[in-house]
């Protein structure tokens, strides 16, 4: 039987590996430079899709792995006419395939294909709710409203694809809200014909594309969530005989677990009963229609749902954070305003009803739609109607003035098992960084639910004993002592100094980046370097382009800024990690995660805590070094890998290279 396989497998292989060889059909790109190891990792993928496989493949930076997925996924969609799926984790990588590996695939294969992008719905305007807000703005909005709405016309004559992403200065999230694509609101069957109903024009694309790339929270929503039982289900992900890549496959365990559960924002909540009527403005859809009963039933409610709220949040101490962990039914009563919520559905079914307007009548049929789906989740979560799962309330907003109930599951890998890994449906994972340190991938395996998955790893083409250096510092203080900011400071400046800026400091907390960032200002600016803040008002996307336009930046960063992100060449010269990135189990869902690990005998710090710290260490690392011609620094200032015997295995998951410990 294995034989048989093979010989299935063998002749793409062989194709694949020759596009990949040194005289190949890759090599009349200029600039070419044969990768033994990026031609490993095209075979392995051309053979887990000949055969319907699954194969996780932790490859190396500069392996060039976009490449050496996307030539054998369109070979193998365009012979076997099957689409393939690739997800990604981050923009960046959405754009570099959308802009710049199709298009050079498609001069380089004999082949003709297409590829399509699809974003959330609620990143396209839809031309139909936008004629509809214009033709009803009087009863619905402002007057200041009224303008954006007007912007966003003129935009949408004149935008490339439609989505957000196209504007330049942002339109109002209330207004945007008010024409953007909705799930039942802009259908095929309502916008089809609408030349600026942008959503659906990208989803006919999508739905003729050979190649169709989202990324992994996109693709979860479209699957339906991962919790469907149907084991009867279509081969396929989101279309019949469909084949599935990942990229930055180290993300969708995290990404899932966010999908996945139940989340109900009080802020949505207000917004949807705002939709209706807003007390303040004195528009909606009631005012519209003339409805002082349904006028009335917002008015009394609103104020309902805020006590309610208020009610969850006088029963919750926050003293460990924006977060408090709920771990019993009943923390309050919710029938009073669940009862609101059904009296006002009904109000909204019967003016519906009776609406003469299909566009009216389909705005109320949505709302009406969310109120119920509102209202479930909130007396799911005060009744914690699914074992297994944690539950919490997190204060929300920029002044922590609203907040969120959230439950999710502990253990996502039965469910992320079923869902990823199902027959006769290749599934290809890959990412730089899948093993923490051991020569398999049993961890990230055991946490997708798949310990029979194939796995490979191949190293990376770069010289790291030659391009980086690793400075160690044994007497930083434990940063709950009181002298750990001050030797923070002194020693960030003086690697700072070292690179003449050019530098990422990565934080783990954002309380610590603050207080840092205030502390060295004046240093920065009297060396005349440019130090850009993570969390102010300028966005991620605009601090990466100031901070690689600037000569010598230091950008200070936390989360966001430990992957995903690629500043190659001399405007990134030196790493700067203030500690070792283990997760606090302050929050509600680790928490819950460790006390499961350690309830089935368990570990938690050597299960949990310890390999999901390599990982990401090793992503933050991986920020240094992006093409073969870099060269710098990495800064470790955290003396516990000096101190503590789990220091070796941290140290042992990092690229070889030289170190030098500073006593």
């Amino acid at each position: 039987m294995e034989t048989e396989h093979t010989d299935i497998a063998v002749p793409f292989e062989k194709e694949v590996a020759k596009i990949f060889s040194e005289n190949g059909l890759l090599s009349q790109i200029q600039g070419f430079e044969f990768r033994a190891e990026q031609q490993e990792m095209s075979r392995q993928v051309a053979r887990a899709l000949a055969l319907g496989t699954h194969i996780a493949i932790e490859a190396g930076t500069g392996v060039g792995k976009s490449l050496a997925y996307l030539i054998p996924a369109i070979l193998h969609a365009t012979q076997q006419r099957r689409r393939a799926i690739l997800s990604t984790h981050t923009i960046n990588l959405q754009e570099q395939l959308v802009y710049k590996d199709i298009p050079l695939v498609q001069k380089l294969l004999p082949v003709e294909f297409s590829a399509a992008l699809l974003k959330g719905r609620q990143n396209y305007c839809c031309g139909t709710r936008l004629e509809r807000a214009l033709t009803g703005a009087k009863g619905l909005f402002t007057k200041d409203e009224v303008k954006e709405l007007e912007r966003i016309r003129e935009w949408s004559l004149t935008t490339k694809d439609g989505s957000l992403s196209d504007f330049g200065r942002q339109p109002d999230t209330a207004v945007w809200a008010q024409v953007c694509s909705e799930r039942h609101v802009c259908t095929q069957k309502i916008c089809g014909k609408n030349p600026y109903c942008f959503y659906q024009a990208v989803r006919r694309r999508a739905l003729n594309a050979d190649i169709l790339i989202l990324n992994h929270t996109l693709f979860f929503t479209l699957l339906g969530g991962i919790d469907d039982e149907d084991d009867d289900a279509t081969e396929g992900y989101l279309f019949p005989g469909d084949f599935a890549i990942f990229d930055e496959a180290h993300t969708i365990e995290s990404v899932a677990s966010r999908h996945v559960g139940l989340d109900v924002s009080q802020y949505a909540l207000r917004t949807t009963l705002h939709r209706l009527y807003h007390p303040r403005t004195k528009k909606g859809l009631f005012q519209v229609l003339r409805h002082p009963h349904g006028v009335r039933e917002v008015s009394d409610l609103l104020p309902k749902t805020d006590a309610f709220f208020e009610s969850l949040i006088s029963q919750c101490s926050f003293v460990r954070g924006r977060e408090f962990r709920v771990r019993t039914p009943g923390i309050v009563e919710p029938e009073s305003v669940a009862n609101a919520l059904s009296r006002l559905c009904e109000s909204i079914g019967i003016l519906a009803s009776k609406c003469e307007e299909p566009a009216i009548k389909t705005e109320l049929q949505d709302s009406s739609r969310r109120l119920r789906q509102q209202r479930g989740a909130i007396l799911d979560f005060i009744r914690q109607s699914f074992p297994g799962y944690v539950y919490w309330i997190e204060r929300t907003g920029k002044r922590e003035s609203f907040c969120t109930l959230n439950a999710a599951p502990i253990d996502l890998s039965t469910a992320l098992g079923r869902l990823l890994f199902r027959p006769n449906t290749a599934c290809i994972l890959t990412s730089a960084t899948l093993s923490v340190g051991n020569s398999e991938l049993d961890y990230f395996r055991e946490r997708l639910g798949a310990t029979q998955l194939s796995t490979h790893q191949i190293g990376s083409p770069f010289d790291y004993e030659r391009q980086m250096k690793m400075f160690l510092v044994r007497k930083m203080p434990d940063p709950r002592d009181a002298t750990y900011e001050a030797a923070l400071e002194k020693w960030i400046a003086h690697f700072t100094e070292k690179s003449q800026g050019r530098a990422f400091v990565l934080f783990t907390s954002y309380q610590t980046l603050q207080a840092l960032a205030q502390r060295m200002e004046a240093f920065f600016k009297k060396k005349g370097w440019h130090l850009l803040v993570q969390g102010g008002s300028i966005p991620r996307s605009k601090m990466l382009q100031e901070f690689k336009k600037s000569p010598s930046a230091v950008l200070f960063g936390t989360e966001s800024f430990w992957s995903g992100v690629d500043v190659a060449g001399d405007a990134l010269s030196n790493v700067i990690i203030t500690r070792l990135p283990f997760a606090t189990p302050d929050h509600p869902l680790i928490e819950a995660k460790l006390e499961a690990i350690e309830s089935a005998g368990g570990d938690a710090f050597r299960n949990y805590s310890l390999p999901e710290a390599i990982l990401k260490l090793r992503q933050g690392v991986g920020r240094l070094i992006r093409t073969k011609n870099d060269q710098g620094m990495v800064v470790l200032l955290d003396s516990r890998v000096l101190t503590k015997p789990y220091g070796r295995t941290f140290l042992a998951a990092l690229p070889k290279c030289q170190v030098e410990v500073i006593e």
